[in-house]
């Protein structure tokens, strides 16, 4: 694929594409995971020298068990921050609105809606990051669907305003993701560089992958404000890697690579280490590909014990949430690969698993996802769980 610079075109809604599986839970197909023998066949304007093995890897079986349930009776959560006082704020996708748990207590306080989402399919209010600088400017970030587009904003929350008006006005900082009724893609976090990335899907356009001039299908990274980061792999253009069918899990490990969760179409969704760059394959290769200039991806699994979501580094492992697959996969590192075959948890026992997320040292919190049209709600869905885990 020739390459050239590009300035950041903002891509129209993309008409709907129904191919294969159209859906964010894959097609049922026999087997598990597979490990990829390597994490990338050739990779296009990736990083300079791959840094040295991990001096040490994490123990190949790990552990994880429920201390406490932090919230219940959530309709279809999505993004998950925690406050620095130690409470949460959680998106509902088809309310459109952003809520304050007290995990100490399950008190839910609705803070405010955000103007603008329009929820349908896929789409809605979906991931939500706080501010590098939050404990000055107390702005909250969020991703979600309007009626045109895709869009990132951001909102100055304010705790001391009544129930239900807390958050300011969005201010815009990135639109024209394109939309569509599937592949939203969605999660939105700030990276050790204090940079703004998003993971977003090709909206059932599976074209627009391939599109450098498209941000659908992509990892962005922008500053705060939204613009272009200087060191981009193309000039004055927030796309940061491409390829990609619908990302909805981000983290960072211990050695500041960026890890992503991705959906397959019917034979395989991945878990890539991201590579400035970095071309992922889709819509031409899914899964692992001998075809030149695509990044293989660490691990693949079956959709139907995944379809992945969210994505937390704890404890020297990556925590996938899968939604249909109902489990969490822990998969140990070691530098740039997988220390040990993946490790399920909670298999069927919470349903779908939509997001993941520190909470210190040997804890994560871990939202459900019954709410959502897909699953099937049992009393006290959707909630909020504490794990601790090894």
């Amino acid at each position: 694929m020739q390459r050239s610079n590009v300035t950041a075109v903002l891509a129209a809604a993309a008409l709907l594409v129904v191919t294969g599986c159209s859906s964010d839970d894959g097609a049922d197909l026999p087997g598990g995971a597979r490990a990829a023998s390597s994490p990338a066949a050739s990779s296009p304007g990736s990083s300079a020298a791959a840094p040295s093995p991990s001096p040490s890897a994490p123990p190949a079986k790990g552990s994880a068990t429920v201390l406490s349930t932090a919230a219940e009776g959530l309709n279809s959560p999505w993004g998950l921050a925690e406050l620095p006082d130690g409470g949460l704020l959680v998106s509902s996708r088809d309310e459109g609105t952003i809520t304050r748990v007290d995990p100490r207590t399950g008190k839910k306080t609705v803070v405010g809606s955000v103007p603008g989402v329009a929820a349908a399919g896929e789409g809605g209010l979906l991931g939500i990051a706080l501010s590098p600088s939050y404990g000055s400017d107390h702005l909250v970030y969020a991703y979600f669907t309007t009626e045109s587009d895709n869009r990132i904003a951001r909102m100055i929350y304010d705790e001391k305003k009544p129930a239900g008006q807390r958050l300011g006005a969005p201010d815009t900082v990135l639109r024209g993701i394109p939309k569509g009724t599937i592949h939203n893609g969605g999660r939105i976090a700030f990276g050790p560089d204090g940079m703004l990335y998003a993971g977003t899907g090709e909206a059932g356009n599976k074209e627009l992958a391939q599109d450098e001039k498209s941000l659908g299908g992509k990892i962005l990274r922008m500053t705060p404000d939204g613009q272009p980061v200087h060191g981009n792999p193309w000039a004055d253009s927030v796309v940061y890697s491409l390829g990609h069918r619908d990302v909805q899990g981000l983290a960072w490990d211990s050695r500041k690579q960026l890890w992503a969760s991705e959906f397959g179409q019917d034979k395989w969704d991945e878990l890539n280490l991201i590579e400035p760059g970095g071309n992922y394959g889709w819509p031409e290769a899914e899964g692992r590909s001998d075809k030149p200039g695509f990044v293989n991806p660490v691990e693949e699994w079956r959709p139907k014990d995944a379809s992945p979501s969210g994505l937390a580094f704890a404890e020297g492992s990556l925590w996938m949430a899968a939604l249909r697959g109902e489990r969490l996969w822990r998969i140990p590192l070691a530098g740039r690969e997988s220390a040990a075959e993946p490790q399920a948890f909670f298999t069927e026992k919470y349903g779908r698993l939509r997001t993941v997320l520190p909470a210190g040292g040997a804890k994560v919190w871990l939202v459900t996802s019954n709410t959502d049209g897909r699953g099937t709600p049992k009393p006290g869905d959707d909630r909020i769980l504490q794990l601790e885990i090894s």
